[in-house]
């Protein structure tokens, strides 16, 4: 495995993405979005271990050179990062990365924040194959009856900001359009996959959660 930074343009200004590539890429590759902090050690950490199960994987970085180490600094980054600017990055990013390494297939995965893209990224953007959410936020009704894409949504029972109402609305949404959409939820908190965060880190349902994204995007892509 080997690691590099792809630098590319986007609407609003240059920005890079962390990509990590397996010693044989077979062509597949998975978009890693970053949680409220920024594109830190954890989310290169998980393109790595892509990259060890043989996917490229690509993290662009939405907040462009940007990382937070506090909740409050994390919330205003987030808050400053319009929808359509995240979107477009994780677009330009797509078309960088397939030209770059000659990518066939494009999942797309991410955690808190990068949920909430990964998940709206599913539902407006060509070019992906398969999603598996993390706890991220639920678009509306409009932009859900969009998804086409084999999505996996999962989320933690003790969570309070994606709370198990909303978890139920997407459910409900699932079922009133027909989405190809699989909720798993585990007993766990919000942010439980992030093995930086001991206070919600549930070791169980983040392995648990990985042989099941793993598996998804082998089938899919």
């Amino acid at each position: 495995m080997r690691t590099e930074s792809l630098s590319f343009e986007t609407a609003n200004g240059p920005t890079t993405a962390y990509t990590a590539l397996p010693d044989e890429a077979g062509g597949k590759a998975i978009v890693v979005i970053q949680e409220w902090w920024g594109l830190n050690a954890h989310i290169k950490d998980i393109a790595n271990r892509y990259a060890k199960e043989g996917f490229i994987a690509i993290a662009p970085d939405l907040y462009r050179g940007q990382v937070a180490t506090d909740a409050d600094k994390a919330s205003e980054m987030m808050h400053a990062l319009s929808i359509e600017d995240g979107l477009d990055t994780i677009a330009n990013s797509i078309d960088a990365a397939r030209l770059a390494y000659d990518i066939s297939h494009f999942g797309i995965t991410g955690f808190c924040m990068g949920g909430t893209f990964a998940l709206r990224a599913a539902c407006e953007l060509e070019g992906l194959s398969a999603a598996a959410a993390f706890y991220g936020d639920i678009p509306e009704d409009e932009i859900l009856q969009r998804l086409t894409v084999p999505t996996i949504f999962i989320s933690g029972t003790k969570d309070g900001w994606i709370t198990p109402e909303k978890v139920a609305s997407l459910e409900s949404a699932t079922e009133r359009f027909e989405l190809p959409v699989h909720s798993v939820k585990y007993e766990a908190d919000h942010a439980f996959f992030n093995d930086t965060r001991p206070g919600v880190y549930n070791p169980e349902a983040a392995r648990d959660a990985w042989a099941l994204v793993v598996g998804f995007f082998n089938d899919k892509l």
